[in-house]
């Protein structure tokens, strides 16, 4: 991390001084320069739209089999049906995998949609691209994640940026491909502030949303050596592309990193022990706990991945075999895992009156084969899958949409990923015709024009 200590003396409100706090390098967990940072939150002062719906998208990292979740097929043959049991919902002819007791408690919150599918390669990236900016990313063209083109449309509020990543960027899922958690063409400052941390840590804190701790009381030790190692940085800074934004950009900065807002959002600690139990002790349990404290701090989208890839760990992705996971993980730590993550939030959300106004998805990329597989697991399938939907107005308690009888695909009511983008950008206010600076110089919109959204999830 590189810090700089400005010899040039501006006083806040508070009576620090601008070279007492310099510190460039502080929005380093976000993966952005503080420029970059304050450049979005000023190109995205537009704030048409529904201002008061937030999203938390959580991201199902290794494609979780449809036929072992939420779309069971019972009446199938063992090779197909698999080896968990559904039970009965709070909602009379709602089915769901015995591996979630708790969200069936639930079903009356959230809707299911069990007719999803894509046309792409079964690549896990593909999917994340489709689910996560409504396109494929082709010939070198990368396009902006929606909380990206959330906040170059609409900013953020107050002093929080406007889409955090939880905990970290997905890494390698098999082949070559970016997995669309980047601002893209939009530039690296429409990035999202990612965390890079594991909140189920003993030692978890944002060290960056607190002073730097070389400035104890944000007073600086003058030695004579730092201000060579100063007065050298400054001289090549002030030459530099960044500088044109600092003068202006500064003050905002610094609201940032001394918010005391932003420090109470991140800190997990002052939940109760029940509550954090409650959500489970693992990185996306206390993702989703961290998820809902932004939403309530100002955060417009807050993406969760639940795990930052498919190799040597229990996920979603059951081949079967190692490296990947046998479809017992699904009963033994995934499943519970979800089901204590989703189900709290989902009734913090509600408990708090919060739930109409924050949209809640859960996604995997692809679902799995219908036909179990030699390993005992399942391969990819984008044919068909499902997905999980609550809150910012959506109608919990229906199934839209359905599969063949073996779940192999769409029967009726098909979702395209577009079409979950397009829902998203349509709750947030966003109007799908709206135009992107696409890198090429040619103007898109933010979905493909044509793309409606799927209105049936609100009535």
């Amino acid at each position: 991390m590189f810090r700089l200590d400005a010899d040039k003396t501006v006083e806040f409100c508070d009576g620090t001084r601008r070279r007492d706090f310099l510190h460039a390098g502080s929005l380093s967990l976000l993966g952005l320069g503080m420029s970059d940072f304050l450049q979005m939150r000023a190109q995205g002062a537009n704030t048409e739209g529904s201002d008061d719906i937030n999203v938390i998208m959580l991201m199902l990292v290794g494609g979780p089999s449809h036929l072992d979740t939420f779309d069971m097929k019972p009446e199938a043959p063992i090779e197909i049906r698999g080896p968990h049991r559904p039970i009965k919902t709070n909602v009379p002819g709602i089915e769901i995998c015995e591996i979630f007791p708790r969200m069936a408690r639930h079903a009356d919150k959230y809707a299911l949609l069990r007719g999803c599918y894509h046309n792409a390669a079964a690549v896990h990236a593909m999917g994340h691209q489709l689910f996560q900016t409504g396109r494929l990313s082709l010939g070198g063209m990368e396009h902006p994640h929606i909380g990206s083109v959330l906040g170059y449309i609409k900013g953020s509020r107050g002093d929080l940026p406007p889409h955090v990543l939880l905990p970290k960027i997905i890494g390698p899922t098999g082949g070559n491909f970016k997995p669309g958690q980047s601002a893209g063409y939009l530039g690296k400052r429409h990035d999202p502030f990612v965390l890079n941390a594991d909140p189920s840590a003993d030692d978890f804190k944002v060290p960056d949303m607190l002073p730097p701790p070389y400035l104890p009381g944000f007073r600086v030790d003058r030695r004579r050596d730092w201000r060579g190692i100063v007065d050298r940085a400054v001289s090549k800074f002030e030459t530099s592309q960044d500088a044109r934004l600092l003068d202006s950009t500064f003050h905002q900065a610094y609201t940032l990193m001394t918010s005391e807002k932003a420090r109470q959002a991140f800190d997990l600690q002052s939940e109760s022990a029940e509550t954090r139990t409650r959500y489970g002790g693992n990185r996306f349990g206390q993702s989703c706990l961290l998820a809902r404290r932004l939403v309530e701090s100002g955060v417009r989208f807050v993406t969760v991945n639940m795990f930052e890839t498919v190799f040597d760990e229990i996920t979603w992705d059951i081949h079967g075999s190692p490296p990947f996971s046998p479809i017992s993980g699904y009963r033994d730590l995934v499943g519970p895992m979800f089901d204590n993550a989703f189900t709290s939030l989902i009734e913090d959300l509600s408990d708090r009156g919060m739930l109409e106004s924050t949209m809640v998805l859960a996604l995997g990329e692809f679902g799995r084969t219908p036909k179990v597989n030699p390993a005992g697991g399942r391969d990819h399938w984008p044919q068909a899958w499902s997905i999980v939907a609550a809150g910012g107005g959506i109608q919990g308690g229906q199934v839209i949409g359905s599969t063949d009888k073996i779940g192999g695909a769409p029967k009726d009511r098909p979702v395209r990923p577009a079409e979950i983008v397009a829902t998203i950008y349509h709750r947030l206010g966003i109007g799908l015709e709206t135009e992107l600076p696409a890198a090429n110089g040619r103007p898109l919109p933010v979905v493909d024009r044509g793309v409606e959204p799927i209105h049936e999830l609100f009535s």
